[in-house]
């Protein structure tokens, strides 16, 4: 059974950075796809960021791109979410998630989840 744990959470000033970590467990991750959501008060669960386990190809959602950088460390069984010049529509519950195959963004190809760490950017 997969289990994704997340850390990093916080509040940081807008322009800021933080970089979240999840902790992956229970099965080889190979052939995965490790995903970040995040679900902001109100809204849906949107797609942030996505990376392929074996090729290390990435991912992102347009919102996020040359700001946010996903990584991951094989030893480790960790991937990382790396956010610099933050904004406040960056705020959010962010999720860990992961998935067998190939990438998809929607937050329905993904079978396993994270308990969600929060993100809070002030202005």
């Amino acid at each position: 059974q997969v289990q994704l744990v997340e850390s990093g959470g916080g509040l940081v000033q807008a322009g800021g950075s933080l970089r979240l970590s999840c902790a992956a467990s229970g099965r080889t991750f190979s052939s995965y796809v490790m995903g970040w959501f995040r679900q902001a008060p109100g809204k849906e669960r949107e797609f942030v960021a996505a990376i392929a386990w074996s090729s290390g190809s990435t991912y992102y959602a347009d919102s996020v791109k040359g700001r946010f950088t996903i990584s991951r460390d094989n030893a480790k069984n960790t991937v990382y979410l790396q956010m610099n010049n933050m904004k406040p529509e960056d705020t959010a519950v962010y999720y860990c998630a992961a998935r067998p195959g190939v990438v998809v963004t929607h937050r329905f190809g993904y079978s396993s989840w994270g308990q969600g760490t929060q993100v809070t950017v002030s202005s």
